[in-house]
């Protein structure tokens, strides 16, 4: 699921970063047997649920692992308080859309130095975790997003599962009527709007380092028509995505754009019917190109190499493939290793689409590294302006290559 950035935090700390983030990890060191965790798994069962991933690869190697966990918005904040306070985690989990804020920083340890391998992860994994071609983190499970359906009512409509835009159109008018719209997605002024404008940008050839191609023109059309055809609410731009969900779990909407994180809450409803496919490409024959989003585990540099060799040791043994399938099937979430994701795939046909979709995911932060951020905000922006009518895809996203550009 994306992060929602502290952009505040980030931006006022970042002339002071380097040489915060810099200091040694862990002056004040806890227990010698115990490592700690900075990560966000505030949800009791997910907090619970990692914990017992940590005790059984602590247990290997006679260790403890204690996590302390914050809201998502939080970690970074927290994260640069505690470098400054000489206090870090021995493994310090962000969202990968924040890696490059702090892998610039130079306070982070390769992945390489503590012989974690990334090999056999898929591409997009292993970028997720990267800045400039040095791999500083790992992600041991991922997601994406694709087009949930409720098969009964596109039986009921005559229709198939749309695969390209032409398709998707025609699907949602269809499905539109009786106090329900034929699809639902999230187009908030943040980074879950952003998250879910991405497929349809990418698959379409934008280009979130020169926002005023071609190709991200297309995908602002496609969203403006289909508010248009009234097909899609008009209160898209003030929608998360959990609201996307809940419009569909309420049958308010015939399709959505959402991720896998939404399974527990759509298995728990007796009444919803749901389905999961790829989301339509613009052309048949083309390839949807979706985000990959996740967390990655890193490891700050310290002044104790016992610490950080410990630490690497718990990092690779929560990636084997076993455990990344245990792990993918406890939270809903791709595993990162091909092989297991393949098997994952295999054990839920339902979220197949979900697995093939993260094998090829892009990671938001690839091509602009540290850009990302105003990148984020001017596409939000763009999509914002369009779909309130008060700009041509092709001015919306002129203004969003100069804000991007700009940082302002």
């Amino acid at each position: 699921m994306p992060f929602r950035l502290a952009r505040p935090v980030i931006a006022a700390a970042t002339a002071g970063a380097a040489a915060a983030f810099g200091l040694t990890g862990c002056a004040a060191a806890p227990d010698p047997g115990t490592l700690t965790v900075l990560n966000s798994a505030t949800d009791t069962a997910e907090h619970t649920e990692n914990q017992r991933f940590f005790d059984r690869c602590a247990r290997k190697y006679g260790l403890r692992v204690e996590q302390n966990s914050v809201p998502a918005d939080q970690v970074s904040s927290k994260a640069l308080r505690m470098a400054s306070s000489n206090s870090l985690p021995d493994i310090l989990e962000l969202d990968g859309s924040e890696l490059p804020q702090f892998a610039e920083t130079g306070g982070l340890r390769p992945l390489s130095d503590l012989a974690v391998p990334t090999t056999g992860f898929s591409r997009g994994a292993v970028s997720l975790g990267s800045y400039e071609g040095t791999r500083y983190g790992i992600a041991r499970s991922a997601n994406s997003l694709a087009l949930y359906y409720n098969p009964d009512l596109l039986r009921q409509a005559g229709v198939e599962p749309p695969r390209t835009w032409a398709q998707l159109r025609e699907a949602a008018r269809e499905l539109t009527g009786d106090g329900r719209y034929g699809l639902a997605f999230s187009a908030g002024p943040d980074a879950d709007g952003v998250y879910q404008f991405l497929p349809f940008f990418w698959s379409a050839g934008g280009d979130e380092a020169r926002l005023d191609g071609s190709g991200g023109a297309a995908a602002l059309r496609l969203w403006k028509q289909l508010v248009a055809d009234r097909s899609v609410s008009r209160a898209v731009v003030n929608w998360n995505q959990q609201d996307v969900n809940d419009q569909f779990i309420a049958g308010r909407a015939a399709m959505m754009i959402n991720g896998p994180w939404q399974v527990p809450v759509l298995e728990a409803q007796q009444k919803v019917d749901w389905a999961v496919a790829k989301i339509p490409v613009p052309e048949a024959g083309g390839k949807a190109v979706s985000p990959i989003g996740g967390t990655v585990m890193t490891v700050p540099r310290s002044d104790d190499p016992a610490r950080e060799k410990n630490a690497a040791r718990i990092l690779r043994c929560l990636n084997t493939p076993a455990n990344q399938l245990a792990w993918g099937e406890a939270v809903n979430n791709v595993p990162t290793r091909t092989s297991a994701a393949r098997a994952y795939a295999d054990k839920n046909p339902e979220l197949a689409p979900f697995a093939e979709l993260v094998s090829t995911a892009r990671s938001r932060t690839a091509r602009v590294g540290t850009g990302w951020p105003a990148v984020s905000d001017a596409l939000a922006g763009a999509f914002q302006s369009v779909l309130t009518g008060q700009d041509s895809p092709e001015a919306a996203l002129r203004r969003a290559q100069r804000q991007a550009t700009s940082g302002e």
